[in-house]
Protein backbone atom coordinates (compact mmCIF):
# COMPACT_ATOMS: atom_id res chain seq x y z
CA UNK A 1 0.00 0.00 0.00
CA UNK A 2 1.57 3.47 -0.55
CA UNK A 3 1.94 6.51 0.93
CA UNK A 4 -0.75 8.16 -0.31
CA UNK A 5 -3.47 4.99 0.28
CA UNK A 6 -2.27 5.02 4.12
CA UNK A 7 -2.82 8.55 4.55
CA UNK A 8 -6.40 8.02 2.92
CA UNK A 9 -6.89 5.55 4.88
CA UNK A 10 -6.22 7.24 8.12
CA UNK A 11 -7.71 10.29 7.15
CA UNK A 12 -11.06 8.22 6.04
CA UNK A 13 -10.68 6.39 9.51
CA UNK A 14 -10.76 9.42 11.80
CA UNK A 15 -13.85 10.87 9.77
CA UNK A 16 -15.88 7.24 10.39
CA UNK A 17 -14.49 7.22 13.93
CA UNK A 18 -16.12 10.99 14.22
CA UNK A 19 -19.52 10.35 12.36
CA UNK A 20 -19.66 6.82 14.26
CA UNK A 21 -17.70 7.07 17.95
CA UNK A 22 -16.95 4.01 19.46
CA UNK A 23 -20.21 2.81 21.36
CA UNK A 24 -18.81 2.06 25.37
CA UNK A 25 -19.34 -1.31 25.94
CA UNK A 26 -22.55 -0.50 28.89
CA UNK A 27 -22.34 -4.38 29.13
CA UNK A 28 -19.59 -4.45 31.08
CA UNK A 29 -19.59 -1.29 32.60
CA UNK A 30 -22.95 -2.62 34.50
CA UNK A 31 -21.19 -6.29 34.64
CA UNK A 32 -18.74 -4.33 36.56
CA UNK A 33 -20.67 -2.13 38.62
CA UNK A 34 -23.19 -4.88 39.67
CA UNK A 35 -20.05 -6.74 41.00
CA UNK A 36 -18.85 -3.91 43.09
CA UNK A 37 -22.22 -3.85 44.61
CA UNK A 38 -22.18 -7.52 45.73
CA UNK A 39 -19.03 -6.90 47.20
CA UNK A 40 -20.59 -4.18 49.55
CA UNK A 41 -23.43 -6.59 50.07
CA UNK A 42 -21.04 -8.52 51.40
CA UNK A 43 -19.52 -5.91 54.06
CA UNK A 44 -22.62 -5.74 55.15
CA UNK A 45 -23.25 -9.23 56.35
CA UNK A 46 -19.81 -9.64 57.35
CA UNK A 47 -20.94 -6.38 59.45
CA UNK A 48 -24.11 -7.54 60.32
CA UNK A 49 -22.18 -11.38 61.57
CA UNK A 50 -19.56 -9.97 63.71
CA UNK A 51 -19.96 -6.02 64.18
CA UNK A 52 -17.19 -5.76 62.24
CA UNK A 53 -15.14 -2.19 62.80
CA UNK A 54 -13.16 -3.32 59.54
CA UNK A 55 -16.14 -4.06 57.51
CA UNK A 56 -17.42 -1.09 58.30
CA UNK A 57 -14.66 1.02 57.12
CA UNK A 58 -14.49 -1.20 53.81
CA UNK A 59 -18.00 -0.09 53.46
CA UNK A 60 -16.77 3.35 53.50
CA UNK A 61 -14.94 3.22 50.67
CA UNK A 62 -16.54 1.16 48.80
CA UNK A 63 -19.40 3.52 49.20
CA UNK A 64 -16.96 5.69 47.55
CA UNK A 65 -15.74 3.46 44.97
CA UNK A 66 -19.22 3.18 44.18
CA UNK A 67 -19.89 6.83 43.53
CA UNK A 68 -16.61 6.41 41.23
CA UNK A 69 -18.57 3.84 38.88
CA UNK A 70 -21.47 5.70 38.81
CA UNK A 71 -20.33 8.89 38.09
CA UNK A 72 -18.21 7.18 35.24
CA UNK A 73 -21.05 4.93 33.72
CA UNK A 74 -23.30 8.33 33.79
CA UNK A 75 -20.76 10.25 31.84
CA UNK A 76 -20.53 7.44 29.44
CA UNK A 77 -23.80 7.27 29.21
CA UNK A 78 -24.55 10.89 28.58
CA UNK A 79 -21.80 10.92 25.45
CA UNK A 80 -22.55 7.78 23.78
CA UNK A 81 -23.87 7.95 20.08
CA UNK A 82 -25.68 5.67 20.56
CA UNK A 83 -26.57 2.39 23.65
CA UNK A 84 -27.40 -1.18 23.28
CA UNK A 85 -30.13 -0.98 24.83
CA UNK A 86 -32.75 2.20 26.28
CA UNK A 87 -30.70 4.70 27.66
CA UNK A 88 -33.65 4.88 30.33
CA UNK A 89 -33.09 1.66 31.40
CA UNK A 90 -29.47 1.51 31.43
CA UNK A 91 -29.78 4.89 33.74
CA UNK A 92 -32.45 3.61 36.17
CA UNK A 93 -29.98 0.14 36.68
CA UNK A 94 -26.72 2.86 37.16
CA UNK A 95 -28.89 4.98 39.85
CA UNK A 96 -30.55 2.52 41.68
CA UNK A 97 -27.29 0.07 41.55
CA UNK A 98 -25.49 3.21 43.56
CA UNK A 99 -28.45 3.49 46.04
CA UNK A 100 -27.86 -0.20 46.89
CA UNK A 101 -24.79 1.03 48.06
CA UNK A 102 -25.24 3.95 49.70
CA UNK A 103 -28.19 2.03 51.53
CA UNK A 104 -25.72 -0.25 53.25
CA UNK A 105 -23.56 2.39 53.75
CA UNK A 106 -26.03 4.66 55.87
CA UNK A 107 -27.58 1.22 57.92
CA UNK A 108 -23.95 1.13 59.59
CA UNK A 109 -23.17 5.05 59.83
CA UNK A 110 -26.69 4.93 61.47
CA UNK A 111 -26.12 2.22 63.66
CA UNK A 112 -23.07 3.54 64.46
CA UNK A 113 -24.57 7.23 65.84
CA UNK A 114 -25.24 8.57 69.19
CA UNK A 115 -28.63 8.79 68.12
CA UNK A 116 -29.32 4.85 67.29
CA UNK A 117 -25.96 3.37 68.86
CA UNK A 118 -27.32 0.09 67.77
CA UNK A 119 -25.35 -3.78 67.83
CA UNK A 120 -26.79 -6.10 64.88
CA UNK A 121 -29.25 -8.40 65.94
CA UNK A 122 -30.55 -11.14 64.30
CA UNK A 123 -33.49 -9.94 62.36
CA UNK A 124 -30.61 -7.73 60.50
CA UNK A 125 -28.34 -10.53 59.82
CA UNK A 126 -30.94 -12.35 58.13
CA UNK A 127 -32.34 -9.33 56.43
CA UNK A 128 -28.63 -8.68 55.11
CA UNK A 129 -28.40 -12.25 53.85
CA UNK A 130 -31.15 -12.11 52.00
CA UNK A 131 -30.06 -8.76 50.39
CA UNK A 132 -26.92 -10.08 49.56
CA UNK A 133 -28.33 -12.95 48.26
CA UNK A 134 -30.84 -10.93 45.68
CA UNK A 135 -27.24 -8.60 44.57
CA UNK A 136 -25.46 -11.67 44.06
CA UNK A 137 -28.33 -13.04 41.16
CA UNK A 138 -28.90 -9.43 39.92
CA UNK A 139 -25.02 -8.91 39.79
CA UNK A 140 -25.48 -12.68 37.81
CA UNK A 141 -28.04 -11.47 35.35
CA UNK A 142 -26.24 -7.84 34.69
CA UNK A 143 -22.89 -9.58 33.77
CA UNK A 144 -23.92 -12.50 31.24
CA UNK A 145 -26.11 -9.63 29.24
CA UNK A 146 -23.41 -9.30 26.44
CA UNK A 147 -23.12 -13.24 26.26
CA UNK A 148 -26.16 -14.85 27.65
CA UNK A 149 -29.05 -12.41 28.00
CA UNK A 150 -31.46 -15.10 28.21
CA UNK A 151 -30.21 -16.73 31.49
CA UNK A 152 -30.96 -13.42 33.01
CA UNK A 153 -34.37 -14.65 33.36
CA UNK A 154 -33.38 -17.54 36.13
CA UNK A 155 -31.14 -14.57 37.96
CA UNK A 156 -33.70 -12.13 38.19
CA UNK A 157 -36.47 -15.15 39.62
CA UNK A 158 -33.67 -15.86 42.11
CA UNK A 159 -32.94 -12.43 43.06
CA UNK A 160 -36.76 -11.89 43.12
CA UNK A 161 -37.38 -15.45 46.01
CA UNK A 162 -34.21 -13.29 47.86
CA UNK A 163 -36.42 -10.49 47.88
CA UNK A 164 -39.39 -11.92 48.96
CA UNK A 165 -37.58 -13.76 52.04
CA UNK A 166 -36.45 -10.40 53.33
CA UNK A 167 -39.95 -9.00 52.63
CA UNK A 168 -41.54 -11.81 55.07
CA UNK A 169 -38.34 -11.39 57.51
CA UNK A 170 -39.11 -7.67 57.64
CA UNK A 171 -42.69 -8.35 58.45
CA UNK A 172 -41.76 -10.81 61.38
CA UNK A 173 -38.96 -9.00 62.56
CA UNK A 174 -41.48 -5.48 63.13
CA UNK A 175 -44.03 -8.13 64.64
CA UNK A 176 -41.93 -9.23 67.34
CA UNK A 177 -40.60 -5.90 68.24
CA UNK A 178 -43.35 -4.31 68.65
CA UNK A 179 -43.77 -6.94 71.76
CA UNK A 180 -41.47 -4.82 73.23
CA UNK A 181 -41.77 -3.08 76.20
CA UNK A 182 -38.82 -0.61 75.51
CA UNK A 183 -40.18 1.97 73.37
CA UNK A 184 -36.69 3.64 72.65
CA UNK A 185 -35.38 0.03 71.38
CA UNK A 186 -38.56 -0.23 69.19
CA UNK A 187 -38.02 3.02 67.59
CA UNK A 188 -34.20 2.57 67.57
CA UNK A 189 -34.97 -1.46 65.54
CA UNK A 190 -37.60 -0.06 63.56
CA UNK A 191 -35.25 2.16 61.83
CA UNK A 192 -32.90 0.24 60.87
CA UNK A 193 -35.18 -2.38 60.15
CA UNK A 194 -36.99 -0.08 57.65
CA UNK A 195 -33.65 1.22 55.79
CA UNK A 196 -32.61 -2.64 55.07
CA UNK A 197 -36.09 -3.08 53.54
CA UNK A 198 -35.69 -0.23 51.30
CA UNK A 199 -32.59 -1.49 50.41
CA UNK A 200 -34.57 -3.97 49.02
CA UNK A 201 -37.05 -1.58 47.04
CA UNK A 202 -33.75 -0.71 45.49
CA UNK A 203 -32.57 -4.04 44.39
CA UNK A 204 -36.17 -4.51 43.49
CA UNK A 205 -36.65 -1.74 41.17
CA UNK A 206 -32.43 -2.90 39.27
CA UNK A 207 -34.32 -6.97 39.73
CA UNK A 208 -37.24 -5.05 37.04
CA UNK A 209 -34.84 -3.47 35.10
CA UNK A 210 -32.70 -6.38 34.32
CA UNK A 211 -35.88 -7.91 33.17
CA UNK A 212 -36.73 -5.35 30.85
CA UNK A 213 -33.61 -5.56 29.40
CA UNK A 214 -33.50 -9.12 28.83
CA UNK A 215 -37.01 -8.85 27.27
CA UNK A 216 -35.84 -6.29 25.02
CA UNK A 217 -32.54 -8.66 24.19
CA UNK A 218 -34.27 -11.66 23.88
Amino acid sequence: MSDVDIAASSFTRRIMQRVFPKVPDFFALLAAQSAHVNDAASLLVEYMGSDSQQASKKLVEAEREGDRHKVRNLTLLNEAFSTPIDREDLHRAIINLDEIINSCHSIVVEMHSEVLALKPDKACLEMAVYLKAGVEAVAAGYGRLGSDPQGGRADAEKADKALKSLARTYRCALAELFNDNDFHNIFRRKEIYTQLSRAGDRLNICNSTLLDIVVKLC
